[in-house]
């Protein structure tokens, strides 16, 4: 039995963008602009031990949210491998995997069956999962009537009630009002403490992640800067963004 939960080789991942364009030229020539190539994640490969905790830091449009959600299982790579060993992941991020004509509380379902649960492995938890959102009797409105912040508190809670053997958490240390920020990060620092579980964070929270994690990935412009300690790491991380 392999001792990592997570083993990335050689991974790759592009999108296409529209090149900008002159509205008259386009009407003109009646064609639409070409697309361009982005690579995002740049031939990307790390492993992750069980149980570990591991940071993820770099400026924003570095490939960190794009290197999470294909762990995630949502993008494909053009090529590579992302092998999670057997294990069950959930994905931790506000915005991603809702409809929004459903109901909190169908949402919770979806969620939940999209994680790889049962009906009846949700519907044994979906009461301490409205309880922990704190959200009432909107759990039963649709999801498009949320503010951000209960938006936010749903995705929080159907993560953390649901748990996963690896958790990929991407900025929600901030997530709801003063009060729920606090309990939702003392829910995640009881959860990354299972030492069966494995935990891949993306912060711009450098002092969270000194704290939480084993190790510390830096990745700039798609590729890995440095991986390791995650004091030298993050020393060397906010030299470099003092002189960029």
């Amino acid at each position: 039995m392999s001792k990592y939960a997570i083993t990335i080789k050689d991974l790759h991942i592009s999108y296409r963008t529209l090149k900008g364009f002159s509205i008259k030229k386009s009407l003109l020539k009646l064609k639409m602009s070409k697309s361009e190539v982005f690579e995002a994640v740049r031939g990307v490969s790390f492993n992750v031990e069980k149980g570990k905790i591991l940071g993820i830091i770099g400026k924003n449009g570095s490939g960190k949210s794009t290197l999470l959600r294909s762990i995630a299982g949502i993008f494909s790579p053009d090529s590579g491998t992302i092998d999670l060993h057997g294990n069950s992941v959930s994905l931790l991020s506000i915005g991603v995997g809702f409809q929004n004509k459903l109901s909190g509380y169908e949402n919770i379902f979806l969620s939940g069956m999209l994680l790889g649960f049962s009906k009846e492995q949700i519907e044994a938890k979906i009461n301490d999962i409205i309880e922990f959102s704190e959200l009432g009797e909107f759990i039963y409105k649709p999801v498009s009537s949320y503010s951000s912040g209960m938006y936010s508190k749903l995705a929080f809670s159907i993560t953390a009630i649901l748990e996963t053997d690896i958790m990929l958490i991407d900025e929600v240390f901030s997530v709801g009002d003063i009060k729920f920020k606090q309990k939702s990060y003392n829910k995640m620092k009881e959860l990354i403490s299972d030492e069966n579980r494995t935990v891949i964070i993306v912060s711009h929270s450098l002092g969270t992640l000194k704290e939480l994690c084993d190790e510390v990935l830096w990745l700039h412009d798609g590729k890995i800067k440095q991986i390791g300690d995650p004091e030298e790491v993050i020393k060397a991380y906010e030299e470099f963004m003092k002189t960029d």
